[in-house]
This record gives structure tokens, sequence and C-alpha cells, in this order.
């Protein structure tokens, strides 16, 4: 990278609730609706040419986010930033191109894969959907696509249940790079993958952001995943951001009880250990509900009488870092994200 630069992808107070129940008998009742928050208020960046990992448990509003930025969602609140300018109401030919900008890897392979088209016609449907060059060309461009995935274009004629898993993957990110995006999510990309094809296919996916200067969200559940392809990553929790550092960072000494709990729960190779001891007690809330104060209290084994009353105020423990708990409530944030 150069030197300086703003960041390619910004949210600043992205917000996303659900309403939930029947509208009819609410209205009937004159009670409004519940809502469940998926994303609340999150703010972050992400610079040209780097992946910004996001983890968290099942619910914690990961994939909310990730559809969020590829305008699958519409936003509650707050915005969206992409190389510097709103997306929150792109229309017409703005929503077109920005369509070609950003795109995504999904987490099953099989199923975002037309079963009944063969691999060839599926990029060839991009390309021509997106009017990227003539039939002739395009012919020539699914070959290098499929090489550049480390598939041979022999292989071209083929459809989806004839290839396994990572190989399916392989097809899935080659699509996304058909319309030369700068901006790729990547929702959990790897996780319905064996082991050793998740190494696989994240050395392809580091090895494709040097090559072609690509930029990534990587949402997963698994920090050792994260840890391998990330600069920097965002701890959510309940919708919210509740710790944000760079990689390196956050594995020397993670700061917010819920990270460090994560921390904790990570498989680890253990000869003839047959147990695991649950690193975090009780389950995730209801999101329709979440509890008063800090979200995590309940579940907290440091939990204190103002994390019951309070939400905690972002703070910057250091100048890279954010955590948003009590317990660094001596080191104000400059920010306020």
């Amino acid at each position: 990278m150069d030197g300086v630069t703003s960041p390619l992808v910004e949210t600043r107070g992205l917000t996303k609730e659900f309403a939930v129940g029947s509208s009819l008998v609410h209205a009937l009742t004159r009670r409004p609706r519940e809502a469940l928050v998926a994303v609340d208020d999150v703010s972050l960046s992400i610079q040209r040419g780097e992946t910004l990992g996001v983890v968290g448990e099942s619910g914690s509003g990961k994939s909310t986010l990730g559809r969020l930025l590829l305008q699958l969602e519409r936003p509650t609140s707050g915005d969206i930033l992409f190389d510097g300018a709103s997306i929150i109401d792109a229309s017409g030919s703005a929503r077109r191109r920005l369509r070609k900008r950003v795109q995504v890897v999904f987490q099953d392979p099989y199923s975002s894969l037309n079963p009944t088209m063969t691999v060839r016609q599926t990029l060839a449907e991009v390309l021509s959907v997106h009017d990227i060059g003539t039939k002739d060309s395009r012919a020539a461009r699914i070959d290098d696509l499929l090489e550049r995935v480390g598939l041979s274009p022999t292989l071209a004629n083929r459809r989806p249940r004839q290839f396994s898993g990572g190989q399916r993957q392989r097809i899935g990110i080659a699509r996304a790079l058909a319309v030369e995006p700068d901006f790729v999510v990547a929702d959990e990309a790897v996780s319905a993958l064996d082991v050793s094809i998740q190494a696989q296919v994240l050395n392809l996916l580091m090895r494709l952001q040097d090559e072609l200067g690509l930029t990534y969200l990587f949402i997963s559940h698994n920090l050792s995943v994260a840890q391998h392809i990330s600069n920097s990553i965002a701890v959510m929790y309940l919708g919210r951001i509740v710790e944000h550092a760079p990689t390196v960072e956050l594995f020397a000494e993670p700061l917010h009880p819920y990270t460090q709990a994560l921390f904790r729960a990570a498989p680890k190779p253990v000869p003839r250990r047959k147990t695991v001891t649950p690193a975090i007690t009780g389950d995730i809330p209801n999101p329709i509900n979440r509890p008063r104060g800090c979200h995590f209290h309940p579940r907290c084994p440091f939990v204190m009488d103002i994390c019951r009353e309070e939400y905690p105020a972002a703070r910057e423990p250091a100048p890279s870092r954010m955590v948003k708990c009590h317990l660094y409530a001596e080191t104000p944030t400059q920010s306020g994200r």
C-alpha cells in the first residue's frame, strides 16, 4: 500500500432491526411490534487491500452485517460508504456499477451454484449479465478464471455435483472474481470444508488478494481461521462490536471477557483428552429481549453492578484498539466508536 488512504468500506452507526410477530395482532391490540436487533450501531472501516475478520457465536449478527454491506438488506438506520460515497440510496446505473465492485463468496458452495448448469454456463451467465466481453472473449476469460483459482479449464463442462466441496468453493470464488470486484464478502466461506481443504482455500484467497488488490470482509465463527487471513478482527456479540484490534494484538492479549471466552472455547489438540469444559456459561440471550446494561453481563465472570445497568462506552486502551467493557473505564475513547 502507498501510505495513507481513506477506507474502501466504512459503516457509520449501522443498525438493522427486524419486526417480529403479526402486524395485525399488534394493530388490534395497539401494542408496538417487537424488534429483533440484528446489527446495532456498528461503525467500522476496512482499508483497501486488507481483510477485516468478523467473529462471534451464531446469532451475533455477523451475516446480517455482511448482507447489509452487499445491499441484500436495507439498514434501519446509519450509513454505508463505499469508496467515500454513501451507497444507502444508490439506484439505477450507480447500483449496477456497485454490483460489479462488491461480490460475495457464500458458505455452502453447492447450494449457491445452479445444479443444472455447467461451470462454463454459470460463469458465462455472470459475464453476460454484466455485459463483460464478447461471446468469444468470454470463453477465454472463463478458462483464465478457472486457472486462476486452481482448476483446469477442461473441467468447465461439468456440473457442480461432479466436483468436491473444495472445488465447488473455488468455482464460487471464480464466479465472484468474474466481474473484477474491489470488495468481497466471504461469509463462512470455508466452514463447510474439511480442515485440510480450508487451509488451501484460505491460501487461495490470500494469493488472489495479493494479485488483484482485493479487500475482504471475512466472516467466521472460528478464531483460528480468522487469524490466518485477517489484518484486523472485530468481535461481535448480540449485534454490537465489543472489541476491535489488529489481529496480532488481539491474539497476544484479548481484552473483552467475551473475546477471552472465545479463545478458551477454541478447540485445542490435547492427546487423550475426551471432554471439554464450556468456556462460556449459559446461552446467547434472545436478541428480541437483550439484557439491560452490558448484554454480556449474564455470562461474564467479571460482572460488576454497573454492568447490569449501563452499556459500556467504547474505550481505546491503545491507539489501535477498541473495547466496550467497564473493566477499561479509565481509558476514555477519542473516536466514540
